[in-house]
């Protein structure tokens, strides 16, 4: 049984007992003023009337509480462990030692295949399937809540590596649940302190920051100390504000001359005390706080300012939240520096990566064509990775697709090669640019080029380099 049940029976039942036990103390001496007083016994019609009355409204009162508790109850009615403002409120009271965020990956995926009695069967024996794991492993008083449809959160007295190693366990023996396939990803933050809410918002930053380290290895994304996350995120907040980007550069090959005439932008940001702050760190941090356009904003400034520092056939490609492209505030601010800086906008490039089409299609092709109309052009990056990329190219004419790492990576594999193949030819067809990045070796330029791909990119072209020696080499 999860400890929230247990816990959600003990309430009902001292709300049973103090509902109860005065009601019967009434009752008691309300009989003892109408009849022990009296020597003679006497049951009237009037008397029992009122008898009647009182056990009536008694067991009513009583009814009326434990329903009125049941309203109020600790529990999440699906999965039976406790529920969101439940689980903050015990948290406070209870302090653990370590925080571990569960998410269902593709619960909305299931939800459009599965009925909604075989989703909340699949949750309620997630949830008491993890509850025995940890009861295995010797872990008795551990508090598990429900968060959103997805999310489940994880309170423990322990601060050591058993808890990613049972996290590991339940996922690697729980991947399919009532013959459902489930994917998973998790996150755990270790010495809490006393700002669970705030935790609970940087346990989900760390599960973002797994889905943006393109490494392939997250072993220590897993794990974090809730000291060195405030400190990061303290770090961030105060580059940002500074305005203190580190930018590296990586050239783009085109093919047709044999010159490197686009650098692709990456961003990190600086702090002296704990060195350069990854995106895959800082983004969800500064989206999470509301400083994503802010952030989008003075990038832009950044790269604007450096182009009349280079040689003018160097273009800039970089990316921008589709989030800021959509804001007005934003696009105002955008174009009037654009205005007053007097640079050719066609030297900018803006990459776009999107998962999902847009739900208002339309309203977002027009903000694209709003920064096409000013010259600027738009690239999209990871093309073929999603239908979404497909959708997009099916109503917007971009002015580059730089394709997806798989078709780059995997060239040997005959699939991968004639999906290639097609994509650059419709892309030929469209007289859009194509750009092919992680180009590693020899073997893979030569089959790129075969297919005409425009621009190369990657440590088997040239390395990244950094913004000085880019102002020395064009300036």
């Amino acid at each position: 049984m999860l400890l929230s049940e247990l816990q959600e029976r003990e309430r009902r039942f001292k709300l049973a007992l103090r509902a109860g036990i005065p009601l019967l103390v009434l009752i008691f001496l309300l009989l003892y003023a109408l009849f022990f007083q009296d020597e003679n016994l006497t049951l009237t019609l009037g008397n029992k009337f009122l008898i009647a009355g009182i056990v009536f409204i008694t067991i009513y009162f009583i009814y009326f509480l434990i329903e009125l508790s049941v309203q109020e109850t600790l529990i999440d009615q699906t999965t039976q462990g406790f529920n969101q403002k439940a689980f903050i409120y015990k948290l406070k009271h209870y302090k653990p030692k370590s925080l571990v965020l569960l998410t269902i990956d593709n619960l909305s995926t299931l939800n459009e295949h599965y009925s909604i009695e075989q989703i909340d069967l699949l949750l309620y024996t997630m949830v008491h399937k993890l509850n025995l794991v940890f009861k295995q492993h010797g872990l008795e008083n551990v508090f598990i809540g429900r968060l959103y449809g997805a999310e489940f959160v994880i309170a423990l007295n322990e601060e050591n590596e058993q808890i990613q190693s049972i996290m590991q366990k339940y996922i690697a023996e729980n991947k399919i649940i009532n013959d459902i396939e489930v994917d998973y990803k998790f996150s755990i933050v270790t010495h809490t302190g006393g700002d669970f809410e705030k935790i609970i918002l940087q346990l989900k930053d760390i599960i973002a920051a797994q889905e943006k380290d393109t490494s392939g290895s997250q072993e220590a994304n897993f794990i974090k100390n809730a000291e060195e996350i405030s400190q990061v995120e303290s770090k961030i907040i105060t580059a940002l504000k500074e305005e203190k980007l580190l930018l590296s550069f990586r050239p783009l090959l085109n093919t047709k001359n044999n010159q490197i005439d686009i650098y692709e932008i990456s961003a990190k940001l600086k702090s002296e005390t704990i060195g350069d702050i990854l995106p895959r760190v800082y983004l969800p941090v500064i989206n999470r706080l509301g400083l994503g356009r802010e952030y989008d904003f003075i990038l832009f400034k950044h790269v604007v300012d450096l182009l009349p520092l280079v040689d003018e056939t160097i273009a800039f490609t970089f990316n921008l939240s589709p989030f800021s492209l959509r804001d007005k505030t934003f696009q105002d601010k955008f174009f009037a520096y654009l205005k007053e800086k007097n640079i050719d906008p066609s030297r900018l490039i803006i990459e776009l990566y999107e998962r999902k089409a847009h739900h208002n299609l339309s309203s977002y092709l027009k903000t694209l064509n709003s920064f096409r109309s000013k010259g600027i052009r738009i690239a999209i990056d990871n093309f073929g990775s999603s239908n979404a990329s497909m959708e997009y190219m099916k109503h917007f004419k971009f002015d580059l697709v730089q394709f997806d790492r798989d078709y780059v990576t995997k060239l040997d594999d005959t699939n991968t090669y004639a999906m290639l193949t097609s994509l650059v030819k419709m892309s030929k067809d469209l007289h859009i640019t194509t750009v092919a990045k992680w180009v590693d070796n020899e073997s893979q330029k030569k089959k790129l080029k075969a297919l005409g791909i425009d621009y190369l990119q990657g440590f088997g072209i040239a390395k990244p380099i950094a913004e000085k020696t880019l102002i020395d080499k064009y300036n």
